[in-house]
């Protein structure tokens, strides 16, 4: 049987950064379901609809293949054969995924491709309704969250490193971080929401390396799971 590990909790709290050191560390592998849904609201952002309109964005569908490839151990998102991995990390694509993922239909087009991937593979999986709705059965389901600030300070120094002085300013980060958690718990499809049976893991007062260490910890207790630590 697979272990399946959920992962779960609003923007900027490090989901994808921790989950993916994880994966390595404990020779695991890491599905960033995230990227899936960035890739959808590429595409619709490619093709000029509107990500928030319904009746534009479910006729594309149609048209969409999205295949996860896990090369050298590293998840990369293919849309219709081209690696977009590098392409769907935009704040544009970042806020026209928060509607796109509100959207059942979209939700329902990438649900069996992620209930798939964990039914072959022992998985850490991170997204906004893992444990709620993708993997209610999950041995472990942990719900990562950090202050709004806290997260805010991440994405923006994240934004610098990249970007320099074209970076938006905190305020700016700090309002579209509090905007996206406005959309994604409001929602009526799959709201973000811890599952009853998660653990709540805050990671505001927490670096890096110490939020690896509490989620490792975490799955060596809760599932008796050490992949590659021994």
């Amino acid at each position: 049987m697979s272990i399946n590990i959920a992962v779960d909790g609003p923007a900027g709290a490090g989901k994808s950064s921790i989950a993916k050191r994880v994966s390595a560390d404990m020779q695991i592998i890491y599905v960033d379901t995230g990227a899936l849904y960035r890739t959808i609201a590429l595409y619709v952002l490619r093709k000029g609809a509107d990500p928030k309109n319904k009746d534009t964005v479910i006729p594309l569908l149609s048209e969409i293949t999205v295949e996860p490839r896990f090369i050298g151990g590293e998840q990369r998102v293919f849309l219709n054969g081209e690696d977009v991995s590098g392409l769907i990390r935009t704040e544009e694509v970042s806020m026209a995924t928060s509607t796109v993922s509100a959207i059942p239909e979209v939700r329902a087009f990438l649900l069996d491709l992620q209930r798939k991937i964990a039914s072959e593979n022992d998985v850490i999986m991170d997204g906004r309704d893992i444990g709620t709705v993708v993997l209610p059965d999950a041995q472990l389901k942990i719900f990562l969250t950090a202050s709004d600030t806290a997260r805010a300070e991440r994405r923006h120094k994240e934004l610098v490193e990249r970007e320099g002085a074209s970076a938006p300013s905190f305020d700016e980060v700090l309002r579209l971080v509090r905007e996206r958690d406005a959309q994604d718990s409001g929602r009526k499809t799959s709201p973000l929401k811890m599952a009853d049976d998660a653990v709540l893991a805050d990671t505001s007062e927490l670096d890096f390396e110490q939020s690896v260490e509490l989620v490792k910890k975490l799955i060596r207790s809760r599932t008796g799971f050490s992949g590659g630590e021994g």
